[in-house]
């Protein structure tokens, strides 16, 4: 199975909760093929924006999203 993560970030409303100021401004880091390489993509911002307490970057694994074996995978079946 291949691998996709996705790099992203934004200013939080509280440095204890995972939810965003404003989501229109969410930096998307970017789309990485391995763990590895989200993992120095997402270091790389964490450090550069150390300084503001409200900032966070995460690492999405877009590939457990989808099982490309099932017929339906669990979220489409949630949304359906």
């Amino acid at each position: 199975m291949s691998q996709l993560h996705l790099v992203f970030g934004g200013e939080l409303v509280s440095p204890e909760k995972n939810v965003f100021r404003d989501v229109s401004k969410i930096h998307l880091v970017g789309m990485y093929p391995n763990y590895d390489t989200a993992f120095l993509a997402w270091k790389a911002e964490a450090q550069r924006t150390v300084d503001n307490a409200h900032m966070r970057y995460f690492i999405a694994n877009i590939h457990r999203l989808r099982e490309e074996a099932s017929p339906v995978s669990e979220t489409e079946a949630m949304s359906s």
